[in-house]
């Protein structure tokens, strides 16, 4: 199973898939970004991200992606890409996962409805303020195909800007769906078809 998104390119520089030189800026920002928040999360002081562990994971980045096999989608804000970053991921459910979702905080239930013409009704959960000192606010849009768990997550770097981009999240959730690939003979090459 595959992703695939829409995502506005006025917005939204795409992270996975770029190689070398190519996105070097955007994948760079929207790591060191990650890095900084999660530091932050975690009692330490937040670091710009412009050292070597962004430099390197930058440059790593594009292989793990391409590893995946279209099951990561990485968008960063074109015009600041510091600001914000999003992931669309599958996961097989597994009963691990769905025990982990079963145990999550009591602020995870507090979703709404999110429907997707590709993915049918899903979950949206909205954080502007957490509850954890230096967390960074983020949403996470999710949907339980019967086989794979579906998700979307963004996360911003300011809380005060955080309601001005989430409209431009929701478009490429909107947009957000599987791919399969059927073999065609047993020799032969991919047949990709989009979703009917």
């Amino acid at each position: 199973m595959r992703l695939a998104a829409d995502a506005d390119p006025e917005r939204w520089i795409p992270v996975t898939g770029s190689l070398g030189f190519r996105g070097r800026r955007h994948r760079k920002a929207a790591i060191g970004m990650l890095l900084g928040q999660f530091s932050g999360a975690v009692g330490a002081t937040p670091r710009p991200g412009s050292g070597f562990g962004a430099w390197a994971l930058s440059q790593a980045a594009p292989f793990l992606m391409r590893k995946a096999d279209g099951r990561v989608l990485v968008w960063t804000w074109k015009a600041e890409p510091e600001l914000i970053v999003a992931m669309a991921s599958a996961q097989e459910l597994t009963p691990q996962l769905r025990t982990a979702r079963a145990m999550m905080p009591m602020e995870y239930d507090d979703t709404e409805e999110f429907r997707n013409p590709y993915l049918g009704a899903g979950e949206k959960l909205v954080v502007p303020l957490p509850a954890e000192q230096g967390a960074p606010p983020f949403a996470t849009y999710t949907w339980d195909t019967g086989t794979h768990l579906i998700t979307l997550q963004a996360v911003c770097a300011d809380r005060e800007r955080f309601g001005t981009v989430i409209a431009a999240v929701d478009e490429i959730a909107r947009t957000l769906r599987t791919v399969d690939d059927l073999s065609v003979g047993e020799s032969g090459p991919i047949l990709r078809l989009p979703p009917a």
